[in-house]
């Protein structure tokens, strides 16, 4: 990273990272992460972040809203399917109003990176495509990985594999995990995630991936592995593999907040085999007499839960009247759909869109 943000970004455009991995995988927490270090490595490197989510909460927005860390969220669909065709104008805004000197991609959970990289090649030189980074989760990606096709793309048509929550597993677990990694992609360098890990390893590498599209070809219409990408030709491929549940209660009346140990009870007793994903706003209130109701940023991944206080006055008021907004992804969640119904009450308007298994 010894070179000057401006003498790169003057030479080659806006470098541009995307960083794949399936649901619950670790990406923001590592892309956060590297974002905070790039600029202390290099003053006034400006970096932002597109993120591509499902719901309708921008809750990676809401994390950033107090930091310096500049995030787009796109919701509600898959940047290589349903949402192609507008990364473009995504990019262009974010050039315009912020004139970054990288822009990191965060695909959702079930992205494959072959049309996100082409649509940036075709819009060279103003952008340019510096590296995939596929992030994978050593404690559940033998689970998923054996279900999901996605999970394996993403394994095989990366520049860097990074191997994050590698210290919850034991040395043997994480051994298997390798080995079903280097049966998807044995060239490919697999590295250990660590809050020190060398920024030269992740960020210069210029990949050659997707660097060509077949004369005639639509995106649709490519082959992948030998099985034709129909995902990409508008059929939401997230749909194909994952449920998807969402939450909605705005009826906040100060006298209804949820008990903070009552919601810690009732994620605990989800399965992770099943409920990939819980993430979104909830007003909670502690069981103290007197205990004010606040509003937290839910972020629960395969049974392991993140709860952040909302402090920023401004998004306290834009939800003030939220009791709950979430997005739920697993499979099977119709069991669940009855169990977050009767939790939340009749208030909340609980929705199911069952994946379209073919």
């Amino acid at each position: 990273m010894e070179e000057t943000a401006s003498a790169s970004k003057a030479q080659t455009g806006i470098q541009v990272t995307v960083f794949t991995g399936y649901l619950g995988a670790g990406k923001t927490t590592i892309i956060f992460d590297l974002i905070k270090r790039l600029g202390q490595a290099v003053p006034g490197y400006k970096v932002a972040l597109l993120k591509n989510e499902f719901g309708d909460v921008k809750v990676d927005s809401l994390l950033a809203s107090e930091s310096s860390i500049k995030v787009t969220e796109m919701l509600n669909g898959c940047l290589c399917c349903v949402l192609v065709g507008q990364m473009k104008n995504a990019l262009q805004e974010i050039k315009e109003a912020y004139n970054p000197d990288r822009i990191i991609i965060e695909s959702s959970g079930s992205a494959f990176p072959a049309p996100i990289a082409w649509q940036i090649r075709q819009i060279e030189p103003d952008f340019h495509l510096d590296s995939i980074v596929t992030v994978i989760d050593a404690v559940n990606f033998r689970g998923y990985e054996d279900t999901s096709y996605t999970a394996k793309m993403q394994a095989q048509y990366t520049d860097l594999i990074l191997l994050n929550k590698h210290e919850l597993v034991t040395e043997r677990e994480l051994d298997l995990v390798l080995d079903h990694v280097y049966e998807l992609n044995e060239d490919t360098p697999k590295v250990k995630y660590a809050s020190d890990l060398d920024l030269d390893l992740l960020f210069g590498l210029d990949t050659q991936l997707f660097s060509t599209l077949p004369t005639g070809s639509r995106l649709g219409e490519i082959k992948v592995g030998g099985q034709a990408d129909d995902a990409h030709g508008g059929i939401d491929h997230m749909k194909n593999e994952v449920d998807l549940l969402t939450i909605e209660d705005d009826s906040f009346d100060g006298t209804n907040a949820v008990p903070l140990a009552a919601w810690d009870e009732f994620l605990g007793k989800l399965s992770k085999d099943t409920v990939y994903r819980v993430k979104g706003l909830v007003r909670v209130v502690g069981a103290e007499d007197g205990a004010e109701p606040y509003l937290v940023i839910v972020n629960h991944a395969f049974g392991r839960t993140a709860i952040t206080k909302v402090e920023s006055s401004e998004i306290m008021r834009d939800h003030a009247a939220v009791r709950a907004k979430l997005t739920v992804m697993g499979t099977s969640l119709f069991v669940y759909k009855a169990l977050f119904a009767k939790f939340f009450g009749a208030a909340a308007s609980v929705k199911l869109h069952v994946a379209d298994h073919h």
